[in-house]
């Protein structure tokens, strides 16, 4: 599988599990409605599982523009391929978070608060203090680079013995998960935790061009924050790998 469709798809993977799991918790009428945080941040985690599952063999399943940054800076990933990885994430998240739309459209339709209809598709703070807001997306990012780079070999190894890319997929799956679980139930609530930025500008793109009834603003005025926020927290975890030794590793 091509590099870039693996971003694709497990982006998109990841974007349907996590969009899913919001419209499931928020939106009038579902099985999951009010089932709370911990629903949400689970899903989350085991949406980054699935997406890992699939991509890592063949790109690394960086599935995130920060995640691809980070590496890149400590000279994991090459600068030269960083654009197509960020364009595939960004489409994977658009594609998922319209796959999450249709699913749930009867109760985006039944939904009358605006707000609610807008959760599935992108980030909003519990408190509006860009910021602190700001501050929030660094450091939950920083926690997740660090870690993948703590963690990850150069390199992995795809089923026919080529070397591919470094990524989330050379943590294993079950790991990441586990990570992002944690970063969510931790350091999620200030923010919703985008640490993300494709999964944050996709489907807030989606929000802005499908007809949904009702829906209100995308909030284009925060919509730099967990864009901003998580590049600068992967930059910052790179650069205090790079000046502890880089582990040993370079």
């Amino acid at each position: 599988m091509d590099a870039f469709i693996a971003e694709f798809v497990g982006t998109s993977l990841l974007i349907t599990m996590g969009s899913g799991v919001v419209a499931n918790v928020v939106l009038k009428g579902t099985k999951g409605n009010n089932s709370g945080w911990i629903v949400i941040t689970t899903a989350w985690a085991l949406g980054v599982f699935i997406g890992v599952v699939v991509a890592g063999p063949h790109s690394g399943a960086h599935l995130n523009p920060a995640v691809s940054v980070g590496l890149a800076i400590v000279g994991f990933f090459d600068w030269a391929m960083v654009p197509s990885y960020v364009l595939a994430q960004i489409l994977g998240a658009m594609f998922g978070a319209t796959i999450s739309y249709f699913i749930y459209k009867d109760h985006f339709d039944a939904t009358e608060d605006a707000d609610l209809k807008f959760a599935p598709f992108g980030t909003v703070p519990a408190i509006r203090n860009l910021p602190s807001n700001l501050f929030s997306e660094i450091i939950g990012t920083s926690v997740l680079i660090i870690v993948i780079l703590y963690s990850t070999d150069p390199v992995i190894t795809d089923f026919d013995g080529k070397e591919v890319p470094i990524g989330l997929g050379a943590l294993g799956a079950l790991p990441v998960a586990f990570l992002v679980w944690v970063i969510g139930l931790s350091l999620g609530g200030t923010t919703g935790y985008a640490i993300n930025p494709a999964r944050d500008f996709g489907p807030r793109l989606m929000h802005q061009l499908l007809p949904i009834k009702g829906k209100g603003t995308s909030d284009w005025a925060y919509s730099w924050v967990p864009i901003l926020g998580p590049i600068i927290g992967a930059s910052m975890a790179a650069g205090i790998y790079l000046f502890l030794g880089a582990g040993g590793m370079v």
